[in-house]
């Protein structure tokens, strides 16, 4: 399978503070995660980073060929829930790291079956020949404004808290974290991103963009995408494809 990978400060951070990390495995597995940092000049660094570095380590020693649903299932939110601790651990060692957090998007993809877990607002779509869907739900108010009938989609992505989220991993002893399992084909792409890409990017235009470019550059030409207009964020994005 071919990974195209990409993080970007972006047009207007002065750091940047995404990270994301992705590889393979036995059985010709692939692995994925993507991290965005906050809180403090440098304790959103060190929270994505360290996320990053703790789901990765867990996710690589701890799988092993012929594992079923549920031992991927608890490899995966184990592995989040490890990073949370560690996360939180180091923000009450010291007085600068304090309240730090991430979001995380984290993914194992084994033959048809794709194995997602989240928390806060990075998102994972399947796109396929056809269409694009976003495969996880965002933590966010403007998510439950939506939710509740408030706010329609469209005006949520030019509303002024669209960057507030309501769960964030390493904020507290413990976190919430969505599972999901979903059955793709091989012609999917897997995409996993940051907030600063689809806040300056639609849908529409990343199916299109996944849909006309070459697999190993989809990456690159979505942060260009994002940063042409406007560039306010840190982007990442990770895309998995045949």
């Amino acid at each position: 399978m071919k990974i195209s990978a990409k993080t970007d400060i972006g047009k207007v951070r002065s750091t940047n503070q995404d990270s994301y990390s992705a590889g393979d495995l036995a059985d010709k597995v692939i692995w994925a995660v993507v991290c965005d940092g906050m809180g403090g000049a440098n304790g959103g660094n060190i929270a994505s980073e360290t996320a990053v570095k703790v789901i990765s380590e867990k996710i690589t020693s701890g799988y092993h060929p012929g594992m079923n649903d549920n031992s991927i299932k608890h490899l995966l939110v184990s592995s989040i829930e490890a990073a949370n601790a560690r996360v939180n651990s180091a923000s009450k060692a010291s007085e600068d790291l304090r309240g730090m957090g991430t979001t995380v998007v984290a993914a194992i993809i084994k033959d048809e079956n794709l194995y997602i877990s989240n928390v806060g607002d990075s998102r994972l779509y399947i796109i396929n020949s056809k269409s694009i869907n976003q495969m996880t739900v965002d933590h966010s108010i403007v998510q439950l404004m939506i939710d509740q009938g408030e706010l329609s989609p469209e005006d949520a992505k030019d509303h002024p808290k669209r960057n507030v989220i309501t769960r964030a991993l390493g904020v507290e002893s413990s976190v919430r974290i969505d599972f999901s399992q979903e059955q793709i084909d091989r012609n999917d792409i897997i995409l996993l991103c940051t907030d600063g890409l689809t806040n300056y990017v639609d849908d529409e235009t990343i199916f299109k963009v996944c849909s006309e470019t070459n697999k190993y550059e989809i990456a690159d030409k979505l942060v260009e995408l994002a940063n042409a207009n406007g560039g306010g964020d840190n982007i990442t994005v990770v895309a998995v494809s045949n």
